[in-house]
């Protein structure tokens, strides 16, 4: 791997490691709320628990990618930002969110494309 892959590879999981900060610990406060568009603090509390389940699944796709940065492995990065890739097209597309398709799936994309070009 080279610098530009690390860099984006890694981009894509602190953006990951982010999600996973809004999700089990922010949801219910007003920036979890505002981010996620949240109908009321009383729905939050209601999703906290599933919210938490998402990002421990986003925390998954960002130890990955953290992984595959560390061992070096084009294959296992590959593997986990076509995962991201595929997740963000599904949460756009379920969430009629379409800020989530530029979120996750746009910053995998272009790291899908220059790992397998370089």
């Amino acid at each position: 791997m080279n610098i530009i892959q690390i860099i984006l590879i890694g981009l894509v999981a602190v953006i990951h490691a982010y999600i996973v900060y809004l999700e089990m610990f922010l949801w219910t406060t007003r920036k979890g709320i505002k981010a996620f568009g949240l109908k009321s603090k009383e729905f939050a509390e209601e999703t906290k628990v599933l919210a938490a389940n998402q990002g421990l699944y986003n925390g998954f796709l960002a130890a990955g990618l953290i992984w595959s940065i560390v061992i070096k492995n084009t294959n296992t990065a590959l593997f986990f930002l076509i995962c991201v890739f595929i997740a963000g097209i599904y949460g756009a597309y379920s969430t009629k969110k379409k800020s989530i398709l530029y979120i996750q799936s746009i910053p995998a994309l272009i790291s899908v494309i220059v790992l397998l070009k370089f």
